[in-house]
């Protein structure tokens, strides 16, 4: 386990999928981030990577061949290499390798880091193209917040508050399959929380105008924002009757059920060139 600290927050890390796996905040006594009890769900805070959400049958193909990948990819459950470490800041790398050629025929270099600034954590995604051709993925965050976040609250006493009023399609699933949109956010800035919201499992946008997402509620003071400008997806998800909220940002969408299953026709991907590098970052802070 990798450890960060400054005066206000803790952050542990662990190398298996440079997973964010605990922050806390010093001053307030509060943990915000999910503790993986397996009753529910056995992660904190896992890596989406080479892709996002579920190819149809698992399988994508690519000049002619397919390829097994199960659903979110393989980097989070793949050991990272340690590359840098101060107090307040880390770097883990994964390499492509014979085991990741076989379900994704792309050489990279995928960067995980992760910096603290008082009360805030940003987290910095960074992915290099070592292959000789154009290569093809997605990337994202699965974050799972604490919620009841203070003593005395229960869950349907806090909110998600978006930055902006927002009118949005729910894009549905079928399995890890998108498979239609429903009506869902009409003129809304805040989605109470309730256990039944993810009975049908995760609400997913496309065309969220904030950058933002704030968890608060009306009888605490304390809560947590979430920055993700440019990762332009949102899957919003919590294991049924579960005492957390996952907020997911993500670069890539899950395969719609009419997708010809071609990786470099597949929505939301990103095609990076060879010998180019591409970033970006998210960041938490909690109050």
């Amino acid at each position: 386990m990798v450890v960060l600290e400054n005066s206000k927050i803790k952050v542990s890390l662990h190398p298996v999928g440079a997973e964010l796996q605990s922050f806390y905040r010093k001053d307030l006594g509060l943990e915000y981030i999910w503790n993986g009890d397996v009753t529910f769900w056995p992660r904190h805070s896992p890596l989406l990577f080479p892709i996002v959400g579920g190819l149809i049958d698992d399988t994508f193909s690519y000049k002619g061949k397919n390829y097994i990948l199960a659903k979110h990819g393989f980097a989070r459950d793949m050991e990272f290499e340690l590359e840098n470490q101060s107090p307040q800041s880390v770097s883990f790398i994964l390499k492509s390798s014979d085991e990741t050629l076989k379900s994704y025929p792309f050489h990279f270099l995928l960067r995980v880091s992760y910096t603290l600034d008082e009360n805030r954590i940003t987290v910095k995604y960074e992915v290099e193209n070592t292959s000789d051709e154009t290569m093809y993925f997605s990337i994202g965050a699965h974050p799972a917040f604490n919620v009841p976040l203070t003593k005395g609250t229960v869950y349907a006493d806090y909110f998600l508050e978006f930055e902006n009023e927002e009118n949005s399609l729910r894009h549905t699933l079928d399995g890890n399959i998108i498979n239609g949109t429903v009506p869902y956010l009409q003129s809304q800035q805040k989605l109470p929380l309730k256990e039944e919201l993810f009975y049908e499992d995760a609400i997913i946008f496309k065309d969220l105008k904030s950058t933002s997402i704030a968890i608060k509620s009306d009888k605490s003071s304390h809560g947590l924002t979430y920055n993700f400008a440019g990762l332009p997806y949102m899957g919003i998800w919590a294991a049924k009757d579960a005492p957390f909220v996952c907020i997911e940002p993500w670069c890539g969408i899950p395969d719609s059920e009419n997708h010809n299953q071609k990786i470099e026709e597949k929505e939301g991907i990103i095609a990076l060139e060879k010998g180019r590098k591409w970033a970006v970052n998210w960041s938490l802070e909690g109050f």
